[in-house]
């Protein structure tokens, strides 16, 4: 119904051309949205104000000519002009209830609307160093960047999954050095440990496993450990290989995967970052200082100019973040959203400054860029911090582990990426209507059990005749349900627009709230054949919308609980 209000007033902006009330220069589309409020209608649009200054007349007195353009439309009960000059529009109650038709027509694939057009878009997220195990804060970039991606595929984009593996470095040094310093017994309470050195017990393992040579199969690595302690190449070989592996075994229990997972260390052996450095050298961006080259990011609104190159000859870490954005633009992806934790707010202009430096035509403020806060875990009124594995922080695994995926995916999707959050522990572990996914799911579960009881009774749903007599649904709550059903389409296009996950997962909650007041307050399974039907396929259709919601948050929809 959307569509055809939107229809209706592009014909009327056609009409009003025609007499001479708009000029033929105003290419504006009417603009319809969902109403806040039952009392203000089931649509709106600003139309009247939007066009008020071309046709030079009051926004009220275009939006009364508009509504005289419209006519009696059987699907209209209403029209109405509210404030300064919008139009409000009371639909009929069948066409409200038409929304329960069209879902159980396109199932599992309604909501998904053709916004992107297959046009190509990268998402990249996680991107952990392979220096340990995931924590939590990485489990929220794995939840928005997935959901994201299920967003974008849902609104007609094609996807591209992307995990950026830093596996150059002194990081990568250190990693290797604090396996070799176990597999020499030296351990963290010696006088020999080094302070950026890794303490977990995780390192303890990955030097067992070295030195006993044993095998890591990694996503696109097969290495066998050669257990001299003394060979610090090997030891960083396996080592990474080793704990690539076990971020992919926490990302799979987290049901997240990649179509590509890239390797900084290929910047290096291809030559990409030599390129970049000499073209913006070519360029006229750098200078040399201190023994240093540096790049003029102040040229592009950074607060001061980055050295590029040390002293030493090393590069500094934003260096190959350039060369590998110059890589994702030379592979066609016009669209790149990345999802980062906090820490990275400084090294995204940095990024742009030399993207822009280079002049090969990426755009400014290319690539999009969201960035998630911290993740405090709680339980109860005490803060958790370390993980017996980890030693330093609470591992994604720990969490998963306790409260389980399904919960761990929605309270990690349920808040805006831009806000710190508190994950508590006990509250995601809890069956109560208090815990948000445990209320989605048993909205999905109790729909499922009506169907259990009206085969346990001998009783046949009839969805044909049940579509016939949805006039019958015109309770309250009937009404609510129908409403919010209707508003999932528009909901799944902007939260993909905004790039905001928690949109979806509130919406959700809402659905839930919703079904749970009509489950307390009606019976479904009824004597009257009729009104029985029509009510099993409006909560038919509130099932499939949950259903689909739930998958874009990768979270199951279980049939009973």
């Amino acid at each position: 119904m959307k569509a055809v209000v939107e229809a209706w007033l592009d014909e009327a902006i056609a009409k009003l051309k025609e007499q001479g009330v708009l000029p033929d220069s105003v290419t504006a589309k009417a603009q319809v949205t969902h109403t806040k409020e039952k009392s203000h209608g089931d649509f709106a649009t600003n139309a009247a104000l939007m066009l008020a200054k071309p046709a030079q007349k009051p926004p009220r007195e275009v939006a009364q000519m508009i509504i005289n353009l419209l006519g009696a439309q059987e699907e209209i009960d209403k029209l109405e002009i509210a404030g300064p000059g919008f139009i409000n529009f009371f639909l009929s109650q069948a066409a409200s209830t038409q929304i329960i038709a069209t879902i159980l027509e396109q199932k599992e694939h309604f909501g998904r609307e053709n916004v992107g057009q297959g046009k190509a878009v990268q998402v990249e997220f996680v991107s952990a160093n392979p220096t340990g195990p995931l924590h939590i804060g990485h489990g929220r970039g794995a939840v928005v960047g997935d959901c994201l991606s299920r967003l974008l595929d849902a609104t007609g984009w094609k996807v591209t999954k992307e995990f950026y593996y830093n596996d150059a470095g002194q990081q990568i040094n250190n990693l290797a050095l604090s396996v070799q310093a176990r597999c020499k017994n030296i351990d963290p309470d010696s006088a020999a440990w080094q302070d950026d050195w890794y303490k977990g017990n995780y390192i303890k393992d990955v030097a067992t496993d070295y030195l006993a040579q044993k095998t890591v199969d990694s996503v696109d690595k097969h290495v066998t450990a050669k257990g001299d302690p003394e060979d610090l190449t090997a030891i960083r070989d396996f080592a990474v290989a080793y704990l690539r592996r076990e971020q992919d075994l926490d990302l799979k229990a987290f049901d997240v995967d990649f179509d590509v997972y890239f390797l900084e260390s290929s910047l290096y052996e291809n030559g990409d970052i030599e390129k970049t450095v000499n073209s913006l050298i070519s360029a006229g961006h750098t200078y040399e200082k201190d023994d240093a080259l540096w790049l003029k990011t102040t040229d592009y609104g950074d607060d001061k100019d980055r050295v590029m190159r040390k002293s030493d000859g090393g590069y500094t870490y934003f260096l190959p973040d350039v060369a590998y954005h110059v890589n994702k633009w030379n592979r066609g992806f016009s669209r790149v959203v990345n999802e980062f934790g906090a820490d990275h707010h400084s090294t995204v202009n940095r990024v742009r400054a030399g993207l822009q430096a280079l002049d090969i035509g990426i755009p400014k403020g290319w690539p999009e860029v969201i960035l998630h806060q911290m993740v405090t875990v709680m339980r109860g009124e005490e803060e958790v911090k370390i993980s017996k594995r980890a030693g330093s922080y609470v591992t994604l695994r720990d969490i998963i582990d306790e409260v389980g995926r399904d919960a761990t995916r929605y309270f990690l999707a349920a808040r805006r990426a831009e806000s710190q959050m508190t994950f508590d522990l006990e509250l995601a572990a809890s069956q109560t209507n208090e815990n948000p996914v445990f209320y989605i799911q048993y909205a999905h579960a109790r729909i499922c059990s009506v169907f259990r009881q009206l085969g346990e009774q001998n009783l046949a749903f009839n969805q044909v005749e049940g579509l016939k007599n949805l006039d019958k649904l015109n309770n309250e709550f009937e009404k609510a349900l129908t409403d919010r059903v209707s508003k999932y389409p528009a909901l799944i296009k902007s939260a993909a627009n905004a790039l905001e996950t928690h949109m979806l997962a509130h919406y959700l909650r809402e659905l839930a709230n919703d079904f749970h007041s009509y489950y307390n307050a009606e019976k479904f399974i009824v004597e009257d054949t009729n009104q029985r039907n029509a009510r099993l396929c409006l909560i038919t259709a509130v099932k499939q919308v949950l259903v689909n919601g739930l998958d874009l948050l990768g979270v199951s929809a279980p049939e009973k609980m």
